[in-house]
């Protein structure tokens, strides 16, 4: 039996009884173990990707093509988190046999683990945690929201010193 002191019962943060596998926009913010600033740096406004930043952005881009019925919107990877919005399709791109239903979560962990093991490759420290244990979205419901969303997300490096 696990010791509690080191595995703490964690409230989830998820909505009860919502399906996170409906089809719809989501609005997904994933932040780094203990928000150290690993991707790399912004200057005047504008990211400056390192080398791991620039496997963040693969992998990103990886889910699009791993998962037929996802299409990938606005998306910024800052020094130490990642902001994106990811569209579940009612229908899937492309006759494929991955193509069955996939939640946000199960998303979203794909790309942790992908991205983790990417990072610890290249920094040559396997195992090490990359991303906080969690991350938190907001399903988008209006086109309004939408928009805005889109808008937070490009303004998000001019922002990064406030």
């Amino acid at each position: 039996m696990p010791n509690k002191k080191y595995f703490p019962n964690r409230q989830s943060i998820r909505l009860k009884d919502f399906d996170y596998t409906q089809p719809g926009a989501y609005f997904i913010t994933i932040c780094t173990i203990n928000r150290e600033c690993m991707f790399g740096t912004i200057a005047n406004g504008i990211v400056q990707l390192n080398h791991a930043g620039i496997k963040i952005r693969d992998c990103w881009l990886w889910l699009e093509q791993q998962y037929p019925r996802i299409t990938l919107d606005e998306f910024v990877i800052m020094p130490d988190h990642l902001h994106g919005i990811i569209s579940i399709q009612d229908n899937c791109r492309g006759n494929s046999r991955i193509a069955h239903i996939k939640s946000i979560g199960r998303i979203i962990g794909a790309f942790k683990t992908v991205s983790s093991k990417q990072i610890n490759q290249l920094r040559q420290t396997p195992g090490t945690m990359v991303w906080q244990r969690n991350y938190w979205e907001r399903f988008i419901r209006t086109e309004n929201e939408f928009n805005a969303v889109r808008q937070y997300i490009r303004n998000n490096p001019e922002k990064w010193w406030l």
